[in-house]
């Protein structure tokens, strides 16, 4: 077929133009379906920790929080379920405990009121229709008194509270801290010390919350632990040793060979971010460490 210069150029210059608005709409579409249905591996089940992200509101994290790859957002309490919850989101681990760090179970003085807001709590949570339905807890500090009595008095206060969480099928999890940085005197701040109170109790609805921030600090050899305590952990939580910024090369441990030996024992649960980043871009800080993360 015979044409013009002219004609031909034209027809060269519509294709390009379709060529270019086809490239572009395709590139958006890309986009946004990455951003709704993120490739995640799917062996990690990844939240975060509000308290971190002190300048993003709850909601506005809610919104963000499938295009990140989240499934929840945690250490929140009852009132903030409904808000999760329109964003088909869980609370991986719910707090409010009364004492909270410092004045715990390994007081037998503080066990009334501990026990009381498990008993008005826990229920709460079994409705909840969250697949995970774990409540944080914690030892309190030693103030002088010796490991081994701490270890009956957190035994007798959970005692009183697994009946119910047996019933509801609630998990109870208390927290490994570091009491050589953050948390000065904490009496839970062993895997062996946490591990041997899971033994004593006797229940799979009282485990430990593994914060591999808090053991780097105080004990290291954490594939080795992890591996020799899974059936006592519940949860996990990350950050950056040291600093507890984000979870990058800046700091000591190599998360993907520590999620990689979560994921091999099974574990079903939430890991949580529980990083605090040090730039202007936050989310994508947190982008960056549920990437790392998802082995």
């Amino acid at each position: 077929m015979n044409l013009s210069r002219r004609q031909a150029l034209g027809k060269i210059a519509a294709g390009t133009a379709a060529w270019m608005v086809s490239d572009v709409l395709s590139n958006r579409l890309s986009a946004a379906e990455k951003k709704l249905e993120p490739a995640m591996r799917g062996r990690i089940n990844h939240s975060v920790c509000k308290w971190c992200f002190p300048d993003i509101s709850l909601e506005s994290l809610c919104k963000e929080a499938k295009g990140l790859g989240l499934g929840s957002i945690e250490l929140l309490t009852v009132k903030d379920f409904p808000l999760l919850q329109k964003y088909g989101l869980e609370c991986g681990m719910v707090s409010g405990v009364p004492g909270g760090i410092p004045r715990g179970l390994n007081r037998v003085e503080n066990h009334d009121r501990i026990v009381e807001f498990f008993e008005a709590h826990i229920p709460l949570v079994a409705q909840s229709g969250f697949r995970v339905k774990n409540i944080i807890c914690f030892s309190g500090n030693r103030d002088g008194m010796d490991d081994e009595e701490g270890l009956e008095n957190c035994k007798k206060g959970l005692q009183r509270i697994m009946p119910l969480a047996e019933k509801h099928k609630v998990t109870l999890c208390m927290e490994l801290l570091n009491s050589k940085v953050d948390h000065p005197d904490y009496m839970c701040d062993h895997t062996s010390w946490g591990a041997e109170l899971a033994r004593r109790v006797g229940s799979d609805r009282f485990k430990l919350l593994y914060d591999i921030y808090h053991m780097q600090i105080m004990e290291g050899d954490m594939i080795r632990t992890i591996r020799e305590n899974q059936q006592y952990i519940g949860h996990y939580h990350t950050a950056g040793v040291p600093g507890r910024n984000e979870i990058d090369q800046s700091q000591e441990i190599y998360y993907p060979a520590v999620m990689a030996a979560i994921a091999e024992t099974g574990f079903d649960g939430y890991v949580a971010q529980e990083f605090i980043p040090k730039g202007n871009d936050k989310l994508g800080a947190l982008a960056a460490g549920i990437k790392i993360c998802d082995v």
